[in-house]
């Protein structure tokens, strides 16, 4: 029977804010240090179920497809499972291969994979749920920033495959928020209204209640401003390199 100890041991996970935590692991591009090896970029480290299962399959389809649209965000994708090297090898073969999604085909993975049989990685990062199951890792997305801190986290259940736009808006919200010090509504996309934090004083709040620049405040506590969707694009994402 299963302790509370063991169980703790399971379900322990980083939280927000929290430095990632270190682990050396084999993957199906060699041997990654993480995160140390992604210093400076943003990285999505993910886990999934097992390979050869087709909700997974989907996942790694669209996350290959959209791989260099992560990359000019400045972003490297990592994902998990806790199959062996060779079964990670095989499954992204056939992949490539034998299988087509939504229009998408002839797909080659290139991220990492991580071969991680003894679980040590994903019971680190609380990637085993031991409600949902005990042999196989959650749909977890870990952001974790340029500095090695996490920043968000998002877990589904065996059954529900993730939505990607909504992982890429995440991360382009986040990275709009440090470089413009602001915050995004519910719903934003680049190119929506941004809020700006709630004044501090009663001077600043009359002052941003009478003032007719930029802002637009409904309340004291609630102000926007526009910001460009070319003003953020241009900010956060990679120049293409134009070759002489």
């Amino acid at each position: 029977m299963e302790t509370l100890q063991e169980r703790e041991e399971v379900t322990t996970m980083p939280r927000i804010g929290d430095k990632a935590p270190k682990f050396k692991a084999e993957t199906t591009q060699g041997v990654i240090n993480f995160p140390d090896d992604y210093a400076g970029q943003w990285v999505i480290l993910f886990s999934h179920p097992a390979d050869f299962t087709p909700v997974c399959t989907s996942e790694f389809i669209t996350f290959a497809h959209l791989e260099s649209k992560f990359d000019k965000a400045n972003c490297k994708l990592v994902g998990l499972s806790i199959d062996g090297l060779y079964s990670h090898i095989a499954w992204l073969r056939t992949i490539k291969d034998k299988i087509e999604f939504n229009g998408m085909k002839n797909i080659e993975v290139k991220f990492p994979l991580i071969e991680d049989i003894t679980m040590k990685v994903a019971k680190t990062y609380g990637m085993i749920q031991p409600g949902e199951s005990k042999t196989q890792a959650v749909r977890a997305v870990f952001f974790i920033d340029p500095k090695g801190i996490v920043r968000a986290i998002i877990y589904y259940p065996l059954s529900l495959g993730r939505n990607f736009d909504e992982i890429y808006r995440a991360l382009i919200a986040m990275q709009t928020a440090d470089k413009f010090s602001v915050a995004t509504p519910a719903d934003w996309y680049p190119g929506d209204d941004v809020i700006i934090s709630p004044a501090g004083s009663c001077g600043v709040a009359e002052e941003r209640m009478t003032s007719t620049d930029e802002l637009t405040c409904k309340d004291w506590f609630f102000c926007t401003k526009k910001l460009d969707k070319d003003t953020i694009l241009d900010a956060i994402l990679k120049k293409e390199t134009i070759k002489m």
